[in-house]
């Protein structure tokens, strides 16, 4: 199942988290089932998050220098925007 899930693009996994949710949110399936879908979501949810950060990796922002050149710095997502 990691070669599956790895193989997901976002979107395709975030559609399956939605699915998953929908169906835990109408409490209709045994434990068994519920254990299992829950499972996945966490993978998935992992796997989502794991496509975030590769992203966050690779962008930069533009930020002026000293002389108001642009420059790329690095995407920090805990620096305040601007």
């Amino acid at each position: 199942m990691e070669t599956e899930k790895e193989a997901l693009t976002f979107e395709q996994a975030s559609a399956e988290l939605e699915d998953i949710v929908r169906k835990l949110e109408q409490g209709t399936l045994d434990l068994d089932a519920t254990v299992a879908l829950y499972q996945r979501g966490r993978h998935l949810v992992a796997h989502c998050q794991g496509l975030l950060d590769e992203v966050a990796l690779r962008v930069q922002k533009l930020v002026p220098d000293d002389v108001g050149q642009m420059q790329p710095v690095p995407f920090d997502r805990n620096s305040p925007p601007g």
